[in-house]
Order: structure tokens, then sequence, then C-alpha cells
């Protein structure tokens, strides 16, 4: 006779089974892209050198680091249900979360580079900020909008894990 587990089966002989997906909220990510793209177009109106276009500028990058932030954090708490532990995806780093939901068909390949291109331009200038880096990060915008809004979507409707 072996010993039961609380689930009323022999320890040793439990299977995983497959936890119903987490419903997730995008709310925050949705409004801080909102913000994101609004400070962008007020960034637009005003001419180079005007106090409000570096105010702007200033907004943009910021919302650019919390969004890219948000957005690495999400796909990790929908992914749950796809490792044997929670330790196990904690532990990856942001570039490897969005192979695994590539992988998983959360996000499609083409936006996995260039979410990996959207980290890599943080990560090399984190330090060194200033206005190249900050004029960088206003480059990528346009299309770092469409795709935060693309992985909110997923996220968000992606109920199957």
């Amino acid at each position: 006779m072996g010993y039961k587990s609380r689930r009323g089966r022999k320890a040793g002989t439990e299977t995983r089974e497959r936890a119903p997906a987490v419903e997730i909220d995008t709310t925050d990510l949705r409004r801080c892209v909102l913000t994101l793209e609004t400070a962008l177009e007020r960034l637009r109106a005003r001419e180079p050198g005007d106090i409000e276009h570096d105010l702007y500028r200033a907004a943009c990058v910021k919302e650019f680091e919390l969004v890219l932030e948000m957005s690495g954090g999400l796909p990790r708490r929908r992914r749950r249900d796809w490792f044997a532990s929670n330790r196990r995806i904690d532990s990856l780093t942001f570039k490897d979360v969005f192979r695994h939901a590539a992988r998983n068909g959360l996000v499609e390949v083409e936006a996995v580079e260039r979410w990996f291109a959207y980290r890599d331009h943080r990560n090399e200038t984190a330090h060194r900020y200033g206005k190249r880096f900050a004029e960088g990060a206003v480059e990528l915008l346009p299309d770092f909008i469409v795709d935060a809004r693309a992985l909110a979507d997923a996220i968000g409707e992606s109920r199957d894990g």
C-alpha cells in the first residue's frame, strides 16, 4: 500500500493536469499604450527645441520603458500553464518569454524580432539616457504601439493557454 496524496492518488502516480488559463487584465497595458500614443501625437505637434517638445519626448521615452516592461510580464502570466513550475517561467529572460510566446501562437514570429529590437534599444542605452537615446526610442514608437496593442489583444483574447 503506497502513500496517498491529498488528491487520493498514490504518491508518484500523479499526472500534471493543465490548469485553466488565467484571465489576464490588460487594462493597464492598454492605458499605457494610449498614453504613449497621445504623448507621441503631441510631440509631433511641437517644434524641436520647444520645451514642450522636450517634455513630450521625455514622456514618450518613459512610457516606452513602462510598456516594454509590462509587455514582458504579461506573456509570463499567460504561459504559466505551459511549464511544470512557476519557477521555470520566472527564470526566463525577456527574449525567452517572447520565443515561447511565438512557439505557442501568442505573437507572430516577425513581431518577436521587433520586440527583441525594442528591448535591445532600451538595454544598450539605459545608462546613457540622452537626446540620442530619446530620438531613437521615438523612431521605434509607431511599430511599438502597434505591437503592444496586438500583444494586449492576444493576451486578452487567449483563453486556452
